[in-house]
């Protein structure tokens, strides 16, 4: 076999950083907003990246588009692991860092016994291909799990992440231009795209209220996959381009590591620019038609003072303020559990139920401005949510139950207060 990854560029990184995003977003969604639920979704992602990578597997050379859809479905579950261990097993961020450490250690170690190279210029064997995705998908869990550790414990949020884990990132780039450096700089920057990535989509996703630029996960996944998509094409072209030509496999000329050529800079900022750009033109026109986005967004059409630009439903019901003295307002939070109380107390537990998936939406949607703040009270009425969901979507939800249920959520709500 020729090596089958990609020579290291620009492009190369740019693609990684994008493909962090939209993969966790696209999880996101389809768990949540299309509401497969954690378990549905993970099974899926899991069945298509293990047809995915018996693709990979299959070829005989480096195929731009099977690497990087396998690289996007690594990205996802990566995240999905991490995620179980956190928020169903409970285990704590600081032991499950340490354990994808070991763990990725221990795939060095076996993998450099084995080849007596950690160097990605000759994926050229099945047994080294192994290896590789192995390291690939260790190194994304223990991005997310450390990459968690440092906003919540730390409190960074997503601004300051992203300035922290951008030049910590350049930082190995500089480390991965010194051939004695190259290759653990190189897995150091493959272990830090994950967490930057993932800074980076939060800070265009995030409502402006609270510190993003309020671009939305489905607008900015929409965006970041358009430059994937060209930048992927790109690369097909030109290593159709260079095997019709005879030329040798670009991912094999050498170890020497670069940034690429100017054409691949120029392709590099000419996507980023495109997604902060039509990003921040997009955020911006939709802050001055809707200042008040967090609780339009929450709202709903039969709701009070939901639909946007409907000032005398608004004025003539005003919604409770509800500020949390570590997490801010959750005023929008409240609007959508008054309504969901005032349908269950009516016994409309069908309506109670569409209702509250705005609040799983919303609050989702959420996370990241909100979690840093204060990941202690975030939790508590994460699982206050929880509980709530579950009552409502029981097989046969009963109204004592639910109301039950979601005065547990009121009560945690109002220690919120406190």
């Amino acid at each position: 076999m020729t090596n089958k990854v990609p020579l290291v560029t620009a492009t190369f990184w740019v693609i990684k950083i994008l493909s962090t995003t939209v993969g966790e977003t696209f999880a996101d969604y389809l768990s949540v907003n299309v509401g497969l639920g954690p378990v549905v979704t993970d099974g899926l992602v899991f069945i298509v990246l293990a047809a995915a990578l018996v693709l990979q597997a299959s070829t005989r050379r480096h195929t731009p588009w099977i690497y990087w859809l396998s690289v996007v479905l690594v990205s996802i579950s990566g995240t999905q692991i991490t995620d179980f261990l956190t928020d169903t097993l409970g285990v704590s961020l600081y032991v499950s860092t340490a354990l994808f450490a070991v763990l990725l250690a221990v795939v060095f170690a076996v993998w450099y016994r084995q080849e007596m190279t950690l160097s990605i210029t000759a994926i050229n064997t099945p047994r080294r291909e192994a290896f590789y995705w192995g390291a690939i998908l260790t190194t994304f869990a223990l991005g997310t799990a450390a990459g968690d550790l440092s906003t919540e414990a730390l409190s960074l949020g997503f601004r300051n992440g992203a300035l922290i884990f951008g030049g910590a990132f350049l930082v190995t780039l500089v480390l991965w231009r010194i051939e004695a450096w190259q290759v653990a700089a190189f897995w150091a920057a493959y272990i830090l795209t994950r967490p930057l990535g993932a800074a980076v989509g939060d800070l265009l996703t995030q409502d402006h209220s609270l510190g993003g630029l309020g671009l939305g996960a489905t607008r900015t996944s929409v965006l970041f996959f358009a430059v994937i998509v060209a930048l992927v094409a790109r690369e097909q072209v030109a290593t159709t381009r260079a095997r019709r030509a005879h030329s040798a496999d670009t991912g094999g000329k050498s170890g020497r590591a670069s940034l690429g050529r100017p054409s691949d800079l120029a392709w590099a900022a000419a996507g980023i620019a495109a997604v902060v750009g039509i990003g921040g033109w997009l955020s911006a026109g939709a802050a001055g038609q809707n200042p008040g986005s967090m609780v339009a967004a929450t709202g709903s059409a039969d709701s009070p003072g939901a639909a946007a630009g409907d000032s005398t439903a608004a004025e003539a019901t005003k919604p409770r303020q509800v500020v949390s003295a570590k997490l801010g307002d959750l005023s929008s939070f409240a609007v959508i559990i008054d309504d969901v109380n005032a349908l269950t107390a009516k016994g409309d537990l069908a309506g109670a139920k569409t209702r509250i998936k705005d609040l799983e939406v919303a609050w989702d949607a959420a996370e990241a401005g909100l979690k840093p703040r204060s990941p202690q009270d975030w939790h508590a009425l994460d699982n206050a949510i929880d509980g709530a969901l579950t009552a409502l979507r029981a097989g046969n939800p009963t109204q004592a139950q639910c109301v039950a249920a979601l005065q547990t959520l009121e009560k945690t709500l109002k220690q919120q207060q406190g």
